[in-house]
């Protein structure tokens, strides 16, 4: 047990000895690596010591060659608690880290700047901005533009970046949904004036028919708000959806009242048929001079029995 003990112990020992160490903190820009150009190190120095003049947060560049096969994550962590990058109590440090041999980066923020620095800026500053230029060998390039990103969105000018593909996705959907699909105005005439006749049909006999109107109601309401979506986008679809849910209520309350109405419905209980607008309905199904036909709930059919149905920062490659 001694022995398995002492093992153990000699493992932990080893792996932490195998562990990167975190390097000396020797300025704003610490160029392990040795990736920047004099030049580039001075100009990305002097814009951060400008920065944290003006503002007080500390932001600092790490680049080392490896993480020896540890993840870039825990390598960030440890070097900001190491370095205590912030002041104290506002914890408003940013570090910049790059592995070029790895060829993985990040950018890990401190507590008190992940409201203005947050996740999705981070990484969209990696993906659009650093990267790019990593995958041409322009570290100069990478980390400059990175660093003038990273500050321009912590001092509220955030620089411009070009939206990334999971953007420009989004953006046509959005796109799509408020302007309908991608056709020419002689498409959405014709199958507009397909999709209105046929849901513009049924909401006449729903309003007109007694018997049968509040389940047509209810049925049409996925129609009104799919099929127009395609033809006139979602602003419009909304407008005629609501005019739906509330015209179809409005119609029927005032058509139940009045006299062809309420002899229809009493033909329908009595006779079997009715004749609405020149037009015949049969409780039992049949139709004639090109009618249409309704199911009554009083005509003896089948029905059910009443039964529901259950029912803070970012990493990147390059």
């Amino acid at each position: 047990m001694k022995t398995f003990s002492a093992l153990i112990v000699s493992l932990l020992f080893s792996c932490a000895a195998l562990a990167i160490e975190v390097p000396y903190l020797s300025g704003r820009v610490t160029d392990n690596a040795e990736v920047l150009s004099a030049a580039a190190k001075e100009r990305i120095t002097n814009a951060l010591k400008a920065h944290e003049e003006d503002t007080g947060n500390q932001v600092a560049v790490l680049t080392i060659l490896s993480l020896d096969s540890g993840t870039v994550e825990d390598f960030a962590t440890r070097v900001f608690e190491s370095w205590k990058l912030g002041q104290k109590g506002k914890d408003n440090g940013v570090l910049l880290l790059v592995a070029p041999n790895d060829r993985r980066l990040r950018i890990e923020v401190g507590y008190g700047l992940e409201g203005t620095l947050t996740d999705v800026t981070s990484s969209r500053i990696i993906r659009n901005v650093i990267t790019p230029r990593f995958k041409q060998n322009d570290f100069d390039g990478g980390i400059e533009q990175g660093v003038n990103a990273i500050i321009g969105q912590l001092s509220g000018n955030p620089v411009a970046m070009p939206a990334d593909e999971g953007e420009k996705t989004s953006a046509k959907l959005s796109d799509a949904f408020a302007n309908g699909a991608d056709m020419s105005l002689t498409e959405r005439l014709l199958i507009g004036t397909f999709v209105f006749s046929i849901i513009g049909l049924f909401t006449v006999v729903g309003v007109f028919t007694p018997g049968v109107g509040w389940f047509l109601y209810f049925f049409l309401i996925p129609f009104w708000a799919m099929f127009p979506l395609i033809i006139v986008g979602g602003k419009a679809t909304l407008g005629l959806l609501t005019t739906y849910l509330i015209g179809f209520p409005a119609a029927k309350l005032y058509v139940r009242n009045r006299p062809w109405y309420l002899k229809a419905a009493q033909d329908l209980k009595t006779k079997g048929t009715a004749n609405i607008g020149g037009f015949v309905v049969s409780s039992s199904g049949g139709s004639s001079r090109g009618g249409f036909s309704s199911s009554s709930s009083s005509s003896g059919g089948f029905s059910g029995g009443g039964g529901s149905s259950g029912g803070g920062g970012a990493s990147g490659s390059w």
